[in-house]
């Protein structure tokens, strides 16, 4: 048996100078991956090790495989999809996290796991205006955190008709109704699935061209639902392509004749527009609803995985995902279990990470860096609005940009060509963007929230973009 390593000081210290050696390095390489997945797997394959090896030999052999195929998401370029920074204050909280090896499961395995997440919960729920008496599950990210609130709002609709959803599951329960966006993000689909609730059992509701619900297709709808059947609607804050928010305020005017309705937001980025007084307008309204998603490892730029659940009523919220063992701790008075807001019962101290970020920005820092990445994403499309043959396509109210090419070409060539610009964008390596299809048609997205992203920056980008779409065209 290989022995620990005796020099633990040594080791860590070479693991910070290799850390600091890939970020000081960012600006410089291109802003994708070197290699594809082919030549990644190649560069790890070998026969299942026999026997072991120093630690410092494995660290820096996994450092040498692993990064010709990593992405350059903690640099300042990147705009490939809605990823945070990684900012180094929430990354060296998660170092300490890793060290301490704490199972956060609950307040007894580790009281002080238990209690930062009890604190980091209490400045969210200020931070974003949203219910103070709300619950907060620290989950991995948006997917699962819209897992656990729509897990408790099936619970809560159900229970108000005298249903036991965690005890005798969905054979013979009431239906519910599902209203939704029909531009909503995928992973809300795939937690009715997991739900039980369908992806395909939804209702959807028609979107204006900025993948806003429209009110009055909500309210029509509204008018025909089964008014003694449970409802859940489900809206949307920052549209993963447009950056658009659902109109809140209508729609939960419009559920109010219901009697049995949850509403609940997809927030994973957009929330955040409530930390900012400049933008906090998009969301108003959003206080209104029973729960909301969002994500830390987005806006504020905590290292992955971080999002967090959070529930209006703490009761449904602990009801749907609650772990009961004898073996496990009981709960005092002021006491708080963070697995009884989490599917997990063994997991990360993902509040460590949350309550260093929250601290080390302030309520003005993150205000200041919601507004900076908005600005920026108007100057990216300002000027690339100039450009002939580019269109942007979408109203930039927040920090997503979506750009076609070949403005005035037919579909068909315009896709041809938006495709291409991608291509060529991505081997060109000044920047990563990537592309989606957007209402048919194929559109370039820019996603500007990485906190390393200065004006400078945007303005190199889109010098770049220019550059590669001035080639294609002419090639």
């Amino acid at each position: 048996m290989t022995e620990p390593p005796t020099n633990i000081a040594h080791l860590f210290a070479q693991a910070a100078k290799l850390a600091f050696a890939f970020r000081a390095g960012l600006d410089e390489r291109p802003q994708r991956p070197e290699v594809g997945y082919a030549e990644a797997l190649a560069a790890f394959e070998m026969p299942t090790p026999q026997t072991g090896e120093p630690a410092e030999t494995v660290l820096e052999d996994l450092v040498r495989r692993a990064t010709p195929g990593l992405h350059a998401t903690t640099g300042n370029r990147f705009f490939g999809w809605v990823i945070g920074g990684s900012h180094p204050v929430g990354v060296v909280a998660d170092w300490m996290t890793s060290t301490w090896g704490q199972n956060a499961g609950n307040h007894t395995a580790s009281p002080s796991a238990a209690a930062c997440e009890t604190v980091a919960a209490r400045w969210l729920l200020d931070l974003l205006d949203l219910p103070r008496e709300a619950s907060v599950g620290f989950v991995t990210g948006a997917t699962v955190a819209n897992f656990v609130a729509l897990a408790a709002a099936r619970s809560e609709v159900l229970r108000r008709l005298g249903w036991d959803v965690e005890a005798k599951g969905l054979f013979d329960a009431p239906p519910i109704q599902v209203l939704i966006g029909d531009a909503a993000h995928s992973t809300v689909f795939s937690a009715l699935q997991y739900l039980g609730l369908g992806h395909e059992r939804v209702t959807r509701i028609a979107t204006d061209r900025e993948g806003a619900m429209l009110p009055d297709a909500f309210t029509r709808v509204m008018r025909n639902v089964d008014w003694d059947a449970p409802l859940i609607v489900v809206t949307q804050a920052g549209q993963i392509n447009t950056g658009a928010f659902d109109p809140h305020p209508a729609i939960i005017h419009a559920t109010r004749v219901h009697s049995n309705c949850w509403i609940h937001v997809d927030g994973a980025f957009g929330l955040w527009a409530r930390a900012c007084p400049t933008r906090a307008a998009l969301a108003d309204g959003i206080e209104g609803a029973d729960s909301w998603a969002t994500d830390g490892h987005k806006w504020l730029q905590t290292p992955y995985d971080c999002g967090y659940a959070i529930v209006r009523n703490p009761d449904a919220h602990r009801r749907a995902m609650m772990i009961a063992a004898s073996y496990l701790p009981s709960v005092g008075d002021g006491e708080r279990d963070p697995s009884h807001y989490v599917p997990e019962l063994s997991r990360r101290a993902r509040g460590f990470a949350t309550w260093a970020m929250l601290r080390h920005y302030g309520r003005e820092g993150i205000a200041a860096l919601v507004e900076h990445h908005c600005r920026l994403a108007r100057l990216i499309a300002d000027t690339l609005r100039e450009e002939p043959g580019i269109a942007i396509v979408n109203d930039v109210v927040l920090n997503q940009v979506i750009l076609r090419f070949g403005a005035g070409e037919g579909a068909e060539k315009g896709d041809d060509l938006t495709r291409r610009t991608i291509a060529a964008l991505q081997e060109d390596g000044t920047c990563f963007a990537g592309g989606a299809q957007w209402q048919g048609r194929w559109v370039m997205r820019l996603s500007l929230i990485s906190g390393e992203t200065s004006e400078a920056d945007a303005l190199r980008s889109a010098g770049a973009i220019a550059q590669v779409w001035r080639g294609v065209r002419e090639g």
